[in-house]
């Protein structure tokens, strides 16, 4: 017999099956010699007030033990004879897109510019050792987007937008905790993410996909009709090792992650229907984790034995902009995130137990295309207005950053309360950034419109936490890749580009993601689609 139970208990008692057996009985009544596996289905941790609790959602196994896996497994055929799809990246969306195609008979053929999981683990590691940035192996390009070395954090508000329980179910039929499924705010890590990543692939390449690694898209080729019509059926690209140009037959699902910007401009040459977007911009704060812990659990011991890392989640509004906490990293690293030389741009993750000693997150101000374009102190530069004018104030705000670091990966930083005062910090706090920090006065040469909101949005903030703006932190300067600075105009039926057909954009980079689980999300989708194209094409 199996009974289910809502449970608010303290967090010694959810920290252990055993004493969660206690608990239950009890509280419930039951013997606990006949309660024999406690599963936890969903878990939250309620830190409003001074007692902190756990609430738990949990199935009782009485007198019986569980049959049944922790997750729901995904059939996936044998495709090596089925019709093509070319699916240009090999990250949360596309391998989303290309596992979905093999569930609906569909061989997918994957080009990914980087390199596998193992090995862009290596060339991010000279990032810190050499000061350069291998511009098609670093923190963005590579089998796993950018999610694989930067967090892997599966937290999503975009449930109307497909079915985000089935993500997490393939993420843990591919070896990730099936504790993602029971958090509420699921997290796998990035030193887990990257093994989980390389069994997808094996799991496509066994179905008799394909997947080519340092093998960059260089244009797509476009079929036109007597009548004008436009129709995608392949991409050519090139082989990063040998020169070999290469083309690759089928509808394409291009799925190449917010940082592509090589592909955003080949894009717009061609006459690919794309819009300006709006991103957010930014800094990494950094904490000591200790003061975070005091803070969220109200409690100058910090976080105790039971309580993991605490989170937190701020946002408001500062001169008609949202300015907000983004991708926070309890326990985790900031790390270096350019994608090409002349850049600064800075992330952060943590490992699966988010241990280390320092907690960070973005800290980011609304940017909208019209704030790019009007902004006095933008005007006498040679930003272009129109479809790549976000992206165009990113890459100069990285290049500024870049130059103020001496033209290195040390990234200028400035402590958070002399920024809010606009003082020059004189020293620094100890930083888990690798590549190491230079001081500078991030008030004077961000934008204002960036830096002005900013400050405002830390005095609300330090208002709401008491301790939260303090000195102790330090800002670490640009994070810029928040999200796609274009959107890749679709059709909101058939997920086809609204005026070529048999292209299909795809997660983050096309705009209509923003994160790993959204992505994947976004992936199953475009693939549904592509099969529904292919379908027709062939009745």
């Amino acid at each position: 017999m199996t009974e289910e139970y809502l449970l608010r208990v303290t967090p010694q008692v959810a920290s252990s099956e055993q004493d969660l057996k206690a608990w239950l009985s009890h509280e419930n009544g039951l013997d606990v010699r006949t309660i024999n596996h406690v599963r936890v289905l969903k878990r939250s941790i309620d830190a409003r007030q001074r007692a902190i609790f756990v609430n738990l959602k949990v199935r009782v196994y009485i007198n019986e033990t569980p049959q049944d896996d922790e997750y729901q497994h995904t059939e996936y055929p044998y495709v090596g004879d089925r019709p093509e799809v070319v699916v240009v990246g090999e990250g949360p969306g596309g391998l989303f897109a290309s596992l979905r195609l093999i569930e609906l008979g569909f061989r997918p053929v994957i080009i990914e510019r980087g390199k596998d999981v193992r090995e862009r683990k290596k060339d991010m590691a000279l990032i810190t050792k050499t000061q350069k940035v291998d511009p098609e192996s670093n923190y963005c390009f590579g089998e796993g987007g950018a999610g694989a070395y930067s967090d892997g954090k599966l937290y999503t508000r975009s449930h109307k937008r497909g079915n985000t329980e089935k993500i997490l179910n393939v993420f843990c039929q591919h070896g990730a905790s099936t504790s993602i499924l029971a958090d509420a705010h699921p997290h796998i890590g990035t030193d887990k993410l990257p093994r989980v990543i390389e069994n997808m692939r094996l799991q496509i390449i066994r179905c008799g996909g394909e997947v080519h690694f340092q093998t960059k898209m260089t244009s797509l080729v476009i079929d036109k009709s007597i009548a004008g019509d436009e129709r995608v059926v392949g991409v050519k690209a090139v082989d990063l090792v040998s020169g070999k140009e290469l083309e690759f037959r089928g509808p394409v699902i291009l799925a190449t992650g917010h940082s592509a910007r090589d592909v955003y401009r080949y894009l717009a040459s061609a006459g690919i229907d794309m819009e300006a977007k709006g991103i957010a911009v930014g800094v990494r704060l950094e904490h000591p984790s200790q003061v975070i812990d005091r803070i969220q659990y109200h409690n100058k011991n910090g976080r105790g034995k039971y309580l993991p890392a605490a989170e937190y989640s701020f946002v408001t509004q500062a001169d008609g902009r949202g300015v907000y906490s983004f991708c926070m990293c309890p326990g985790g690293f900031v790390i270096p995130a350019a994608t090409g030389p002349e850049q600064i741009v800075v992330n952060g993750m943590s490992p699966s137990n988010r241990g280390t000693q320092w907690s960070n997150s973005g800290m980011v101000v609304e940017v909208r295309p019209e704030d790019v374009e009007n902004d006095p102190s933008l005007k006498n530069n040679d930003l272009q207005p129109g479809v790549l004018g976000v992206m165009d104030f990113q890459e100069r705000l990285e290049k500024s950053c870049w130059q103020q670091g001496n033209m290195r990966q040390t990234a200028p930083a400035q402590r958070m309360a002399d920024f809010v005062n606009n003082r020059l910090s004189y020293d620094l706090p100890k930083s888990s950034y690798a590549p190491g920090l230079i001081s500078s006065p991030l008030n004077f040469w961000l934008p204002s419109f960036i830096s002005k909101r900013l400050q405002d949005g830390f005095k609300a903030f330090g208002k709401r936490a008491h301790g939260f703006l303090t000195n102790e932190a330090v800002l670490i300067a640009v994070e810029t890749r928040t999200s796609s600075p274009v959107r890749i105009l679709r059709d909101k039926l058939t997920l086809q580009h609204v005026r070529v057909a048999g292209l299909f954009p795809c997660g983050e980079g096309a705009g209509f993601a923003g994160g790993i689980v959204s992505a994947g999300v976004d992936g199953e989708r475009c693939a549904e689609a592509c099969a529904e194209y292919m379908n027709a094409s062939q009745a």
